[in-house]
C-alpha cells in the first residue's frame, strides 16, 4: 500500500486531492494518506474543518486509510519524526501560505512557511527517501512576463510580489535538492483555481460574499484583467497524472545524476476577461437562488485601476502537460461557477 503525504490537507486543493484519493485510490490500488496542515485563520478557520469534516465521512466509506495531522512545516523537528515515522513513497506539498496582496501587509507568514517550511519538506524527503516529491509553485511566477501564453521555458526572474519570489524560490531549491541528492521533483504553476469550498480571499469568491451584503465590489484593471481560470477538478487530475510519473532518474555524461526535476502549468489555456468571469458568476448566483432575481448588479460595481502586485494577464501554455500525461483542463467557468453557486447555497444559506 503506498504512503502518500498530502500537506495543507485543509486547504482548497488538498482537500480535494485527499477526497480524490479516498475516492479512486491510485494507480487503481488502495493507499495510506496522510493530511498534515496547521489550521491557521488566514481565513475563517470553520471552512477548513468543513473540508476536513468531508474527508472524514468520505474516508469511512473508502477502502484507503486516513490519517490527519495538525502541524506546521516551519517545524522541523515534527516534519523529521513525520517522515521518519510514515515512510512515505510519494509527497504532494500544497501547503504554503497563499495571497498576492497579503504577502505585502505580511511577508514574515510567507518565508516561514513557503520557504523554511518547503526546505524542512525538502531536508526530510533526502533524509527518508521518496519515489516522488510533487509541489505547488504558482503562475505568479511570471511576474510582468509580457509574452503570453506563459510557458516554462519563459525566464521568470521578475517576480512583482514576495508570494511570488517564495514560490520561485521553491522551484530553485527543488532543482538543487534533484542534483545533489537524486530526488525526483515536479513543480506545478496552478494558475487561478477556483470551485466550492475555495479560499475566500479568491475573487470569485469574495464577490460572491460582498454582493449578498449589498456591498460594492471592486473589479481592477477597469475590468480589463484577464485570467486562466482552471476548476479544481482540473488541478486535481493533473495532479494525480503528475504524482504517477516521476522525472526518470539517470545519470550524465560525467557519471553524476542528471536532476530529475520538472515544472509544469496547469491552467485552462483560455484565459477569461475579469468582466466576462463576473457575468457569469452573476448569472449562476441568481440561477442558484443566492441572489433575488431583482438584484441590481450594476449598482454594486465599480471599476478601479491595478492593484500593486497584480498583473494583467494570466495565460497558461499548457502543451507539455498535454504532451507528457496527456491532459489539458477541461472544465468551462460556466459549469464550474455552477457548481460554486450551488454549494455556497448549500454551504452557507
Amino acid at each position: 500500500m503506498k504512503k502518500i503525504l498530502v500537506t495543507g490537507s485543509a486547504g482548497f486543493i488538498g482537500s480535494n486531492l485527499a477526497l480524490r484519493l479516498l475516492k479512486e485510490g491510485f494507480k487503481g490500488e488502495t493507499v495510506r494518506i496522510v493530511g498534515l496542515d496547521n489550521l491557521n485563520d488566514y481565513y475563517d478557520p470553520s471552512l477548513k474543518e468543513y473540508r476536513l469534516n468531508v474527508i472524514s465521512s468520505a474516508s469511512e466509506e473508502s477502502k484507503s486509510e486516513y490519517a490527519f495531522y495538525k502541524g506546521d512545516l516551519a517545524d522541523k523537528a515534527f516534519i523529521d519524526r513525520l517522515f521518519a515515522e510514515n515512510h512515505f513513497d510519494i509527497v504532494v506539498n500544497l501547503a504554503a501560505q497563499a495571497g498576492v496582496r497579503y504577502s505585502i501587509e505580511n511577508p514574515d507568514a510567507y518565508i516561514q512557511s513557503n520557504m523554511i517550511g518547503f526546505y524542512n519538506i525538502l531536508e526530510a524527503c533526502r533524509h527518508n527517501p521518496v519515489e516522488h516529491l510533487v509541489y505547488a509553485s504558482s503562475s505568479s511566477v511570471y511576474g510582468g512576463n509580457k509574452k503570453v501564453p506563459f510557458s516554462t521555458d519563459d525566464r521568470v526572474d521578475n517576480p512583482v510580489s514576495l508570494y511570488a519570489a517564495t514560490k520561485k524560490s521553491n522551484e530553485l531549491f527543488a532543482h538543487c535538492y534533484s542534483k545533489l541528492y537524486d530526488i525526483p521533483t515536479t513543480g506545478l504553476r496552478f494558475f487561478t483555481v477556483y470551485g466550492p469550498a475555495g479560499r475566500p480571499d479568491m475573487a470569485y469568491f469574495g464577490f460572491t460574499n460582498k454582493l449578498l451584503a449589498g456591498k460594492t465590489i471592486q473589479i481592477y484593471n477597469y475590468g480589463n484583467c484577464r485570467r486562466d481560470f482552471t476548476y479544481v477538478d482540473d488541478i486535481v487530475e493533473g495532479i494525480v497524472r503528475v504524482m504517477a510519473k516521476a522525472p526518470e532518474r539517470k545519470k550524465g555524461e560525467d557519471g553524476l545524476p542528471v536532476p530529475p526535476y520538472a515544472v509544469y502549468n496547469i491552467g485552462g489555456g483560455q484565459p477569461e476577461n475579469l468582466l466576462d468571469f463576473v457575468n457569469v458568476l452573476q448569472e449562476e448566483l441568481l440561477r442558484a437562488c443566492v441572489l433575488p432575481a431583482d438584484y441590481d448588479f450594476e449598482a454594486h460595481k465599480q471599476l478601479v485601476p491595478m492593484q500593486p502586485g497584480d498583473v494583467p494577464t494570466t495565460y497558461a501554455d499548457a502543451t507539455a502537460l498535454e504532451r507528457d500525461f496527456g491532459f489539458t483542463p477541461k472544465i468551462t467557468i460556466r459549469e464550474g461557477l455552477r457548481k460554486f453557486a450551488e454549494w455556497y447555497k448549500e454551504y452557507y444559506q
